[in-house]
């Protein structure tokens, strides 16, 4: 979706909504990309409208630029706006970018001139090249039409290669002013600022470019102050004013770091609500890659609450064009959805009302992909899964703390720690793992729960949600054949089983699709954004075993005995999928109560 659709949209639906982005640059190590991604999935949950990476001085993280741009929008499902640079980059080049981030599904560009090239004070077009953003832009109107939205920048202050002594001359600013408006009139259709810390300052130039006749919306770029030797030096490079109010008060704590952050905050906030007050409902944010005084600024603003965090799936949908109806899934997935992600990519058409059809779609094979992790993440795997394992009672063990909460990671699982709801079911999913009953996925029934629920809610307020209680586990032959044999005595549970090498036990058939989530909205179709499917859980299966060796065992040396105990486990125990279908009335847990710890 463009950034010119989004931000219509909400003004449209609440004339006070307010609208918030961030932006964030390429890190220069893979340690920096990890970090960034794990802020980013912390900070897009905050619903922002989009995110924005810069691409480096010179062209010089084009190739980084673009895939985290594609991770961004298809990954981390964020909306994306990837700028675009003229430095070092011929038309070929341009081109590249551009058709790369449309295969990717993404619609959104910012088009910039750009800096000069490290080492060098001014920019110089490159043969083959573009000279300014305007030319920028009108090529990228004359080869894709109407498919990219772009975005361009404005200088409340002036271009800084305009800026003398600390100021534009008046007819310098006239200028930059009209060249803003022709690169609007040739498509751009958003105007997002440079940084600024004099508020009064960019209330003016939005005046001025109304009085021109740009109608466009200007979107105020906000950088809090985050310490106090970055603060001179972007303003410096900028050559952005600084009040003497702003000078006055961080000169007596520029050593104190956090003192600056505290006022880096509280400037940002009340800049912020000056500009709100004058009518403007869209503020973006330079996070230079941190979140705190971001996050900060839009809590005192009351624009985000921690304990409020909605979700318009249970699920975080891509945002790319070709899954943007999308919106039924397999559970079995849903502790791995970036993995889900990358196995379906490639369908000609996602699932959107109901699951139909759509389980005849060809899942990807898997590859090294479905189990490379960050390395925070595998840090922590290691730190809490490989101890010696001596028997699979240590193996029970495991799985216990982590339904307990007394473990951050699981090798099954590619969140942060428990899902908010299965926190209401943890101590029955700690009892049934001491008694060998694996589990890597749950939910808890929910009858009628309001869908502004922060445990349980999704589809946003004015809704009614509903869940059937679901297990997932893994367990031996011989605890499966005492669960079989006590199923019978409870009618509305219904089971799927299966081994590694494939062999099947279950009481639906093969074609049967059970709906497991679904919600009631205002003046909406039902939605069932979860199901269970016999036909995806067979392969999920191969996933769910492969986890065993490939997330877990492999992290112990070859000859240990604690992977052998893991690969014996994996070779001989099943993978259940179970359903409570009474949501109103059944306790799931019911038919292990008599069942005996090993």
């Amino acid at each position: 979706m463009k950034v010119i659709e989004k931000i219509r949209e909400a003004a449209a639906n609440d004339a006070n909504k307010v609208v918030f982005s961030f932006e964030f640059f390429p890190p220069k190590t893979e340690d920096g990309v990890d970090n960034l991604f794990e802020k980013m999935e912390r900070m897009v949950v905050h619903n922002p409208s989009f995110c924005d990476i810069t691409w480096g001085a010179g062209g010089s993280t084009a190739d980084l630029t673009l895939e985290i741009a594609n991770r961004m929008q298809n990954m981390v499902c964020v909306e994306s706006m990837m700028h675009l640079t003229c430095t070092n980059m011929p038309v070929e080049k341009i081109d590249h970018a551009l058709s790369t981030i449309k295969s990717n599904g993404i619609q959104n560009v910012l088009a910039l001139r750009g800096d000069p090239p490290h080492g060098q004070d001014k920019f110089v077009q490159v043969e083959g090249g573009f000279s300014c953003a305007l030319d920028l832009v009108k090529h990228i109107r004359a080869q894709y039409g109407d498919y990219f939205g772009i975005t361009v920048a404005g200088y409340p202050e002036g271009h800084p290669d305009v800026i003398q002594n600390g100021v534009a001359t008046a007819e310098a600013y006239r200028n930059d002013l009209a060249y803003l408006k022709s690169k609007v009139d040739a498509g751009g259709e958003v105007i997002v600022t440079q940084l600024f810390y004099d508020t009064d300052i960019f209330l003016k130039f939005v005046d001025d470019c109304r009085q021109i006749g740009i109608t466009c919306p200007i979107v105020p770029g906000i950088m809090p102050i985050n310490n106090y030797k970055g603060f001179i030096r972007m303003t410096g490079f900028c050559k952005t004013k600084i009040p003497s109010e702003i000078t006055a008060a961080l000169d007596p704590i520029k050593d104190n770091e956090e003192a600056v952050k505290a006022y880096g905050i509280h400037l940002g906030t009340e800049m912020c609500k000056k500009i709100l007050a004058s009518g403007i409902k869209t503020i973006h944010l330079y996070t230079l890659n941190m979140e705190k005084s971001a996050l900060a600024i839009l809590m005192n603003l009351g624009l985000i609450e921690e304990s409020k965090i909605s979700r318009s799936l249970p699920w975080r949908r891509p945002t790319n064009v070709f899954r943007i109806k999308e919106d039924v899934r397999p559970i079995f997935w849903a502790n791995r959805p970036k993995s889900y992600i990358s196995r379906t990519i490639g369908w000609d058409q996602y699932p959107s009302g109901r699951w139909g059809d759509s389980r005849n779609a060809s899942y990807g094979a898997l590859t090294d992909y479905q189990f490379m992790r960050p390395r925070s993440r595998d840090k922590k795997l290691h730190e809490e899964w490989v101890v010696p394992l001596k028997n699979v009672t240590d193996i029970y063990e495991k799985f216990m703390k982590f339904c307990l909460g007394k473990l951050r990671s699981s090798p099954w699982s590619e969140l942060d720690g428990l899902q908010p709801e299965t926190k209401i079911i943890n101590e029955q999913l700690g009892n049934i793992n001491l008694k060998g009953f694996l589990t890597i996925n749950s939910q808890p029934a929910v009858n009628g729960a309001k869908s502004d629920s922060p445990t349980v809610g999704w589809g946003g307020p004015g809704g009614y949600v509903y869940q059937k209680a679901y297990l997932e586990f893994f367990c031996s032959p011989q605890k499966l054949n005492v669960l079989v044999e006590k199923c019978k005595s409870f009618p509305f549970l219904t089971y799927m089983a299966v081994n590694k090498d494939g062999t099947w036990f279950s009481n639906v058939n093969q074609t049967d699709v059970n709906a497991v989530t679904w919600g009631v909205f205002p003046a909406k179709e039902i939605l069932q954004p979860t199901v269970v499917d016999p036909a995806s859980f067979k392969v999920w299966k191969d996933e769910a075993f492969e986890t065993w060796s490939r997330g877990w065992a492999n992290l112990f040396p070859d000859s240990d005995p604690s992977r052998k105990l893991l690969e014996e486990v994996q070779r001989n125990y099943f993978l259940v999928s179970f359903v409570d279908n009474d949501y109103i009335n059944g306790d799931l847990f019911a038919v292990f109560k008599d069942i005996g710890n090993d």
